[in-house]
């Protein structure tokens, strides 16, 4: 298939749009909004836009941390698996409410557990 994952999901709108209900979703999570405390969001979001196009496939401008010194802070605030799996479940549920198809929700969560270890700094 030559078409990217970013292509088959419907591109830069649907990034947009898939982090903009994102957000929503997890600052309304009680399991890990606490880990966005004083965060700014519209900066948290524009960076998670960016480095979710870079990894589907899209164009990168994706100047963030690496994800070990990004998240480092959190994980001494106890972030852990049970938290990696809140925020991917709320991303799964964000693209089934927006009709993604299940296929490309299994590529879209195949590539965040690529970022597991990384995240939990282990």
């Amino acid at each position: 298939m030559s078409n990217s994952l970013f292509e088959r999901l419907g591109g830069q709108d649907a990034v947009n749009a898939a982090v903009e209900l994102f957000y929503r979703k997890v600052l309304a999570d009680d399991r890990i909004n606490r880990f966005f405390q004083g965060v700014d969001m519209d900066r948290q979001a524009a960076k998670q836009k960016a480095f979710l196009t870079m990894a589907f496939g899209g164009p990168n401008n994706y100047s963030g941390e690496d994800m070990r010194k990004g998240h480092a802070h959190l994980v001494e605030q106890g972030l852990d698996d049970s938290h990696f799996d809140a925020v991917v479940e709320n991303l799964g549920s964000t693209l089934t409410e927006l009709g993604i198809p299940d296929d490309l929700i299994s590529e879209v969560v195949a590539i965040c557990e690529t970022t597991r270890d990384d995240v939990l700094c282990r």
